[in-house]
């Protein structure tokens, strides 16, 4: 069944209309709610959401009791599949990856029949993505096996797939007794001592050592150029603080972002949507953490659509608001560009495993 893009088309259109704030330190659950889950919604939104296994059931299943679960594949579908990457430290753990969990995985996670979230889940050291072009591939080879494909393909000619990443990293945040805050150092609990947070990326800016792989990446995902300004100069606010750390695991995050999104323009067929999101958790002792969402991408038609803060550091400036009357947050801005006015970018990718992947079907 030839594919009639109009049903993908007509909600990417939309989503690039909706409103958004990059670079602010936000309530992780707030930043969620209102950024990620609003956008990904506006992708699906009026379609048949396909993410319970037990909807895949057919007559030929032998559990002929839950053959009855099986949709109607008649309809226009989309089927979505949810990729997270974060570090591995444990001060990263616990209430972020809980919040991620609950408010978006339960929404666009595939769920087993046993209505276990399946999120394709991975922990590079620092954050990001070890290798863009394989979490692309890994991630969308897990959502649906081939005949599963041709059988949703067959059944409405506006029907698609959407791979939803959000990419992570974190940063550190402690408030020095004399009500000094410094990023890239954080008390795993109120009885420990401060320590790096995230520890590998303030360990390649500190202390580089070209015998470490994690080191050798984070430093590739930096670029040459940002590496040494970040290690030379620094980012500092205004009144002086240091913020470094949160630049540099932004642009970590940014750039695991788009190197996934260049993979998917590969690794989709001509049905395939992606939505990318980059975000970095600040660690915070005794409290919850908080987040700030530094880009968006979409990737269809073997075109990219990027918005948000970018990757270089040199044009980064920070400054810190006061949100309560114990509590600074801070806010990232790129080349000086106010929140909510980012422009949109376009890259251009040659579709070139269509035609394979359309003669399949066919």
């Amino acid at each position: 069944m030839k594919f009639n893009p109009t049903a993908a088309q007509t909600r990417l259109d939309k989503f690039w209309r909706l409103p958004t704030l990059f670079g602010k330190e936000r309530n992780v659950y707030r930043a969620y709610l209102e950024e990620i889950i609003s956008d990904r919604y506006q992708l699906v939104n009026g379609l048949q959401l396909l993410r319970d296994e037990l909807q895949f059931a057919s007559d030929d299943h032998r559990s002929s009791e839950l053959s009855v679960c099986g949709v109607d594949l008649s309809v226009p579908s989309v089927c979505t599949t949810v990729c997270f990457t974060n570090c591995g430290d444990r001060i990263h753990q616990g209430g972020p990856l809980n919040a991620y969990q609950q408010a978006v995985g339960a929404r666009f996670a595939t769920l087993s029949e046993i209505g276990e979230l399946k999120i394709e889940s991975f922990s590079p050291t620092g954050g990001g993505t070890d290798d863009g072009a394989t979490l692309a591939h890994v991630t969308v080879a897990h959502q649906l096996d081939e005949p599963l494909r041709q059988r949703m393909y067959a059944g409405h000619d506006q029907t698609f797939v959407l791979a939803a990443f959000d990419l992570s990293t974190h940063v550190g945040r402690h408030l020095h007794a004399d009500g000094r805050v410094e990023f890239g150092l954080a008390q795993e609990s109120k009885w420990r001592e401060p320590r790096a947070a995230c520890g590998a990326i303030v360990g390649t800016l500190r202390g580089f050592n070209a015998d470490n792989p994690v080191h050798r990446r984070l430093r590739r995902d930096l670029g040459e150029q940002n590496f040494q300004f970040l290690t030379q100069h620094g980012v500092r606010t205004p009144d002086g603080c240091d913020v470094t750390a949160a630049v540099a695991a932004s642009i970590v995050a940014i750039q695991g972002m788009l190197n996934t999104a260049a993979a998917l323009t590969t690794e989709l067929d001509e049905r395939g949507v992606g939505h990318l999101t980059a975000c970095v958790g600040v660690n915070r002792v005794a409290e919850i953490d908080t987040v700030i969402y530094l880009a968006r991408a979409t990737v269809f038609g073997g075109k990219v659509r990027v918005q948000g803060l970018g990757t270089d550091a040199l044009k980064y400036s920070a400054r810190l608001i006061v949100h309560s009357e114990e509590d600074e947050r801070i806010v990232l801005v790129d080349d000086g560009v106010p929140m909510g006015e980012h422009p949109i970018r376009e890259i251009d990718y040659p579709p070139r495993m269509w035609a394979k992947r359309e003669n399949q079907i066919h």
